[in-house]
């Protein structure tokens, strides 16, 4: 079965001020879209508005062509680093377990089939030597690469990163990408929340360019470009950073 999520007219406010409008796009699978726009765009709010976390004041999400509370054992979220709490007394392999509860139920023991899968989770991401380590103990890098592996033992169709890339370690990154494109690959639905203009091309193929409105959406070869970068900051913005290849 192949995925799809539908928005239309999405709108979102904040104590009476809009901070989305008018947000409308599809996208089925074998997709890795980047979500780019400064800050105060709305980039964390579209997100969570998507995912149900916070309430919208109109406009529609379907998956799959379905409400997305009938669909939410296909979703996959990692949020901010800022927004989880890492003092929460819990080892690594147990974090990455969490990510199959969704399968089995929040009060029903794990089998140990869930435990191996999260054991390979764990080692597709290069952290199966931390699985006894305490999450607060690990460093930015490392942690981001534990909630990835917790994502992949949810085996989601559609995956929402927040910002995965903020203060971690150019190791951590790579390999968090090559996860990425290896779902994009897989028919699997990716959106990432990202800063780094320079990475664009070699990490996406399709973006969204937000600041409280959409201002385009599309294949990175057609959108990622001068004029929409300027409209997206409203400054002039030339594409003179160094490009990497498109990957």
């Amino acid at each position: 079965m192949k995925h799809n999520i539908d928005v239309k007219n999405l709108q979102v406010s904040y104590v009476g001020n809009t901070v989305l409008e008018n947000i409308h796009f599809s996208y089925s699978g074998g997709n890795l879209i980047g979500i780019l726009g400064p800050n105060g765009a709305g980039k964390s709010t579209m997100m969570k508005a998507i995912l149900g976390l916070i309430a919208k004041d109109s406009g529609q999400v379907t998956i799959s062509n379905q409400p997305v509370d009938n669909v939410r054992k296909e979703i996959a979220y990692i949020p901010q680093r800022s927004n989880i709490d890492w003092d929460f007394p819990i080892v690594v392999k147990d974090t990455v377990l969490l990510g199959t509860y969704p399968e089995i139920g929040l009060f029903r023991r794990p089998k140990e089939s869930h435990r191996e899968r999260a054991m390979q989770c764990l080692q597709k991401v290069g952290m199966e030597d931390f699985a006894d380590r305490q999450i607060g103990a690990l460093s930015g890098g490392q942690q981001q690469r534990v909630f990835m592996a917790r994502a992949l033992a949810q085996q989601a169709n559609l995956f929402f990163l927040d910002e995965p890339f903020v203060g971690i370690d150019v190791s951590s990154e790579e390999i968090i990408v090559d996860i990425l494109k290896d779902l994009r690959s897989r028919g699997k639905i990716v959106f990432v929340v990202h800063h780094d203009l320079s990475k664009v091309s070699a990490y996406f193929n399709d973006l969204i360019l937000l600041n409280k409105k959409l201002v385009a959406s599309g294949p990175v070869e057609a959108v990622f470009n001068s004029e929409n970068l300027s409209k997206t900051y409203r400054h002039p913005i030339a594409m003179d950073f160094n490009m990497e290849g498109a990957g």
